[in-house]
């Protein structure tokens, strides 16, 4: 039997200060005045680190037979903008998998054209997904309660698709100005889709993604609240959640928060209660084969962490590497930004072919692991548990808008998750998974930090796809990786080198501690790199967040005639091919070993320099360094004389040759 659902005994206590959670009753704070185009509504309540004004109360049980869900919530939601709102608008995003029009599935045709991945282009009846409301009630402070059922509309704010239902509004029964406070009621049913980006089911194996009605965000400028895209994730208020998951016996459960209680029901359910204080959102999974594993995440600088580990049977073995991954992330992160937040963490091993791989949630993420892992590739599972690890700081406490800015989040984890790997000086090299994933072939072929760490080559072929500026849920679906990911990673590095690590450092530690729980946006952290560098970088995020430029300098030619008193003339012409610009040294080596090193804006499409030397010059490099990491073709950044192209199409051709061969034996063998 279900758990009998919790209401709140005083409507009025639940909605101020914390609520019932934190005990006081007190009016609830007018919201604060803006500040330079922040939102109001990121000031956090006295003696809590975030404004709390999204609370849940949930209660869902599944049915494993009919992949199903059914829910009952109560949100206890404070209006802490400067704005009135004559509405509630709510995320219904299950319904992405509702019908084959959907916003979600029209853009990842738009990504994949036919012929797609069959689940992707079409899905069937026992594949769809859904999320629907049958009833919901609101409750206004000190007010009396209107059941708003029959008021149901969607909405498409983004693209005006009909078809679309993963955004949903109600009309309250009276505007609600800022400060005041409503109740709602919602009870819903879901199916649950079947192995969806995100979320959803496969064998026995559930992962519950944006899997419940969720209240959107009311800004200053109305309500922000966006259909479900392919390209995006997700934005929403800080609150407190107590979710009761009713599972069959037997089922472990991973979830947000901390387990409070598991009571076993007469029915051979059992009920799992998990809270969380101070988080944005709310994710579980559950399945009778996961196996459970504890370590303890101590550190003599930072907070002690528990964490968990469901592991998938067929990993078994692989525990000890996971937790050290999980550790990495906690170390690093911890020590360069600030402390992890809460005190425990799950990692999830999702099941094979789930599409839940690499998410993150609250307290909770979904690693990526292999039946075969050789220890010299460290894609999976380790990156990919330091990333989703990195995600707790940036996605789950900074919290921006990623239907708008997902770069914030994505970019700047894809970035701290590179450096870790290069600082942990992990093994990786370049696996090519055959066989449905199953069989790992390793060339020798080392990953760096730079260029594969920082993705350049998903980077390079849609680096003038979009401006990062543009709303992410705008990006064309096929180059949200190359921009949001990408592009930032490498201008992350770009900055980082160009600072120096001492001053990036606390320029990422000031940004963590002055914008936790406070939703920023892009221009404030870039006044923080501007106040804590002590310069105005405007010109470099002009060049890489406000254009869709790429960068690209090349050594246009290399001259050298005779010239008086038995000298040579050295003429060196310097070139910008793309249309963004940045300083960069060119650097010439003669054949006595001495170097001229020139200082170049990069602003002029060609530059040139003239040198008398008594030897000729073996080499031109422009940017040795490598500080300008955004840079689409490096091969034309230098050149030497007498030329070595032909040594090195030589050695490469030579190189793939064998390893073409190396792969089509393991082919024959297995075939």
């Amino acid at each position: 039997m279900r758990r009998p659902f919790r209401l709140s005994a005083i409507i009025g206590a639940v909605l101020i200060a914390a609520g019932s959670h934190a005990g006081g009753q007190q009016k609830p704070p007018p919201p604060a005045p803006p500040r330079g185009g922040v939102q109001a509504f990121d000031v956090p309540l006295p003696d809590t680190p975030s404004p709390r004004n999204a609370n849940y109360d949930i209660a869902v049980q599944l049915d494993p037979v009919r992949k199903e869900i059914k829910g009952r919530e109560t949100i206890r939601w404070r209006n802490i903008s400067n704005a009135t709102t004559s509405e509630l608008q709510f995320h219904l995003y299950w319904n992405a998998w509702r019908n084959d029009d959907s916003t979600w599935l029209r853009e990842n045709r738009l990504r994949a054209p036919a012929p797609a991945r069959p689940r992707d282009a079409v899905r069937r009846p026992d594949e769809t997904g859904t999320s629907d409301v049958t009833s919901i009630k609101v409750t206004p402070f000190g007010g009396t309660t209107a059941d708003l059922t029959s008021s149901i509309r969607y909405l498409a704010p983004d693209d005006g698709n009909a078809a679309d239902r993963t955004v949903m509004a109600v009309a309250l029964p009276a505007p609600a100005t800022p400060g005041a406070a409503v109740q709602i009621e919602i009870e819903w049913t879901g199916r649950i889709p079947f192995a969806a980006d995100r979320t959803g089911w496969i064998d026995d194996y559930f992962f519950f993604g944006q899997w419940f009605p969720k209240i959107g965000v009311l800004e200053d400028t109305g309500w922000n609240t966006h259909q479900f895209h392919y390209a995006t994730e997700f934005y929403a208020d800080f609150g407190v959640y107590d979710v009761q998951m009713t599972v069959p016996g037997g089922y472990k459960v991973g979830a947000t928060g901390r387990e409070m209680r598991r009571v076993d029901n007469p029915d051979g359910t059992t009920t799992h209660t998990y809270h969380a204080d101070d988080v944005a959102d709310f994710g579980w999974t559950t399945s009778p084969s996961f196996i459970e594993e504890r370590r303890a995440f101590n550190h003599a600088q930072l907070p002690s962490v528990e964490m968990r580990l469901l592991l998938r049977p067929e990993h078994r073995g692989q525990e000890t590497r996971q937790f050290a991954a999980a550790a990495a992330g906690l170390e690093y992160f911890g020590q360069w930004f600030g402390a992890y937040p809460y005190g425990n963490i799950t990692i999830v091993d999702p099941a094979y072919r789930s599409n839940s791989d690499g998410m993150e949630y609250p307290m909770l993420f979904t690693g990526r692991a292999n039946w075969l892992a050789p220890a010299q590739v460290s894609t999976a599972p380790d990156s990919t548990i330091i990333h989703e690890t990195g995600h707790q700081w940036f996605y789950g406490v900074v919290a921006n808008n990623e239907f708008e800015h997902g770069w914030m989040d994505e970019g700047i984890t894809t970035w701290a998750t590179a450096r870790v790997m290069e600082e942990t000086q992990r093994p990786n090299e370049l696996a090519v998974r055959t066989f449905g994933a199953f069989i790992p072939y390793t060339p020798g072929v080392r990953l760096s930090r730079e260029v594969d760490g920082n993705r350049m080559p998903s980077y390079r072929p849609d680096a003038e796809s979009d401006t990062p500026t543009t709303p992410t849920f705008r990006y064309w679906p096929r180059s949200a990786n190359a921009i949001a990911y990408a592009k930032t990673s490498l201008w992350m590095h770009t900055l980082e080198r160009h600072l120096g690590w001492p001053t990036m450092q606390k320029v990422m530690s000031t940004y963590f501690e002055r914008w936790k729980f406070r939703h920023p946006r892009p221009d404030d952290f870039f006044q923080v790199v501007n106040e804590v560098s002590g310069q105005d970088l405007t010109w470099f995020f002009d060049q890489v967040v406000r254009s869709s430029n790429s960068f690209d300098y090349a050594v246009q030619d290399l001259k050298q005639e005779p010239s008086a008193g038995g000298k040579t003339r050295v003429v060196v012409v310097a070139q910008r091919l793309g249309d963004a610009t940045f300083p960069v040294d060119v650097v010439t080596t003669f054949a006595d070993g001495q170097r001229a090193t020139e200082r170049w804006d990069g602003k002029d499409r060609r530059v040139i320099y003239t040198y008398e030397r008594a030897v000729r010059a073996t080499r031109v490099e422009i940017d040795p360094g490598h500080v300008l990491l955004l840079d689409v073709n490096r091969t034309n950044n230098s050149r030497t004389t007498p030329s070595r192209a032909a040594d090195a199409g030589r050695k490469w051709s030579l190189a793939w040759m064998v390893w073409l061969q190396e792969l089509m034996i393991t082919a024959g063998f297995f075939g």
